[in-house]
């Protein structure tokens, strides 16, 4: 081995190091000063680094053991100096991991249950805006806002889009790239644009649609077999 691997292994190796160390530091746990800032955050909860952009921390929850990854975005409320009143916005239960890059906006009510997870860029929020003046910019036109709910043990693939006033039900599946607005049953798998039940569990009769001949058949047109084997 040449002086020049032997130095670029040694760089490589104090690079990675100093990268981990860095990132240890970085983080936000319960017990690093950014920590304080929050409503609540639980026992063995991390925010990875490098952090996204954290906004009202003071009605934000965060759960014992979950996993926030790196550059996520999490915000309550619209803008410094507001009071909020005394409930939090954003509520993230126990147990859950957020993707890397992910958004979660806040300005009424985002409340995700326990064991929630989710893939890498999706986004969350409860505001809209609206476009009842052709005149007017869209952007200042005072948005409206209906609150979210994601129930505990779902799972939401990369690039989902959860919009103003949906509310899924506990155990969902929700497929990559899904944009879902609504009210959707325990235990369903979510798909499309715009999206809607696919497939769904229901005690004491399966999964309906069943599989056919150990295949998963299309759904109404909507997604054929190979995407129902994705989610």
């Amino acid at each position: 081995m040449s002086l020049r691997d032997v130095v670029r292994r040694a760089a490589g190796t104090l690079i990675h190091r100093g990268w981990g160390a860095i990132r240890a530091a970085g983080a936000i746990s319960p017990a690093s000063p950014g920590g304080y800032r929050f409503r609540h955050l639980g026992e063995g909860a991390c925010l990875s680094f490098p952090v996204g952009a954290i906004f009202g921390e003071a009605w934000i929850e965060i759960g014992e053991y979950t996993l926030v990854g790196e550059r996520v975005s999490i915000s309550a409320g619209m803008g410094p100096g507001v009071d909020l009143g005394p409930n939090s916005i954003v509520r993230i239960g126990g147990s859950c991991s957020i993707g890397r890059g992910s958004h979660i906006v806040g300005h009424q009510s985002i409340d995700i249950g326990d064991h929630v997870f989710t893939g890498p860029y999706v986004y969350i929020t409860d505001q809209n805006h609206v476009y009842d003046d052709p005149e007017a910019p869209i952007g200042r036109q005072w948005p409206r806002n209906k609150p979210v709910s994601i129930g505990s043990g779902s799972w939401l693939g990369t690039g989902a889009i959860i919009l103003p006033g949906t509310r899924i039900g506990r155990q969902c599946v929700v497929a990559g790239g899904a944009v879902v607005r609504g009210e959707f049953p325990d235990h369903s798998v979510i798909a499309g644009v715009p999206a809607r039940v696919v497939r769904r569990y229901v005690p004491g009769e399966g999964w309906l649609p069943p599989h056919l001949n150990g295949s998963r058949s299309p759904v109404d047109g909507l997604v054929n077999g190979t995407a129902l084997d994705a989610v």
